[in-house]
């Protein structure tokens, strides 16, 4: 089906609006502070239907449902750990998600299959109010085509989105631009990160304690492609765009002495922005960590835009933040790397 895509502002008719168009299955993608999500009803199951096919997801894919409060986990999950329930109020609403055990209420088209579920309170005020007014959670994947960067501003979520979805609720640029950081927890008072973002190890660490954190395998390695998985963005190949990505792992020197022979007017450089090279085909994404979670899709998104067909980007560091920008490129990159 084709639409006439609406861009709502994110005011109180804007709001009703979207609320309105997702309590009758529509979808709407709206802004929270990570990315731009494709929201629909999370317990409508032709609607969550309906946002695999606009973007072309796998169905296996978990989702990410949306909620308005600490509260509402209890409606959509059981056997909650009381640590769940620390870590809800040290980071939420915020760019974190739990993987629990799903109540019967949330659909397996929703879940991926699988018998659980990740649950996130976001903490754009608009997606909070949208989720209010329609009463419903929000299953809500990055609004973009499957495999594509993820959307961290409006005209991202056009340029993907336009002519596939009802409406898009304006929210401005996304303030954190990488997706929440996704947990899940063992038996012992673990905590495992499946997926890293703004919200580290570290931080995670001071609620449950030390040694009680640890990465999941698919953090930093690839995964079968038969494995499933709890939590989306670990197994298919994703943030991608039309470019190829190849990440140097190397200090600036050595960046520059491999890449000085590959360039032409086909291929860029991804580097930081304190780097010192110049020219054309440069392509910056940031200074710091924070700044690198913010910038990174708009720089991948910038590659196509401006036609190169190889980029060679700068290894982040690994730790605190820059290791979910460090993983979201490990998987634009298909796991391409040159360690010099």
């Amino acid at each position: 089906m084709h639409y006439e895509t609406k861009i709502l502002p994110a005011d109180a008719a804007g709001i009703t609006e979207a609320a309105e168009l997702l309590r009758k299955g529509e979808i709407v993608a709206i802004p929270t502070e990570t990315v731009y999500g494709l929201a629909a009803d999370a317990l409508n199951e032709e609607a969550v239907r309906a946002v695999y096919e606009a973007k072309g997801r796998p169905s296996d894919n978990p989702m990410i449902v949306h909620i308005a409060e600490i509260p509402d986990i209890y409606k959509y999950a059981e056997n909650v750990p009381d640590i769940a329930i620390r870590l809800a109020e040290a980071f939420s609403p915020g760019p974190l998600t739990m993987v629990l055990p799903k109540k019967d209420i949330i659909p397996p088209a929703t879940s991926g299959g699988l018998d659980t579920v990740g649950l996130r309170i976001p903490a754009n005020a608009a997606a909070r109010a949208v989720i209010k007014e329609c009463g419903r959670p929000l299953a809500a994947p990055s609004a973009n085509l499957s495999g594509s960067p993820s959307p961290t501003q409006l005209r991202h979520v056009m340029a993907d989105m336009e002519g596939r979805i009802p409406a898009v609720l304006d929210g401005g640029d996304c303030a954190v631009g990488v997706e929440s950081t996704v947990v899940c927890f063992d038996e012992n008072g673990g905590v495992c990160v499946l997926r890293p973002g703004f919200i580290s190890p570290a931080d995670i660490e001071e609620i449950a304690g030390e040694g009680k954190v640890y990465l999941a395998r698919g953090v930093t390695e690839q995964l079968d492609i038969s494995e499933k998985v709890l939590s989306p963005g670990m197994k298919y190949k994703h943030y991608s765009p039309k470019a190829d990505i190849v990440i140097v792992d190397g200090d600036y020197d050595k960046f520059i002495a491999y890449t000085a022979d590959k360039l032409d007017s086909t291929a860029a450089l991804m580097v930081f922005d304190n780097d010192p090279c110049g020219g054309g085909n440069v392509i910056r994404y940031g200074a710091t960590s924070g700044e690198q979670a913010h910038m990174l899709f708009s720089a991948l998104r910038r590659a196509d835009e401006e036609g190169y067909t190889r980029v060679y980007a700068r290894c982040p560091e690994k730790k605190g933040v820059g290791l979910a920008v460090y993983n979201r490129l490990l998987r634009a990159a298909g796991f391409e790397v040159i360690k010099l």
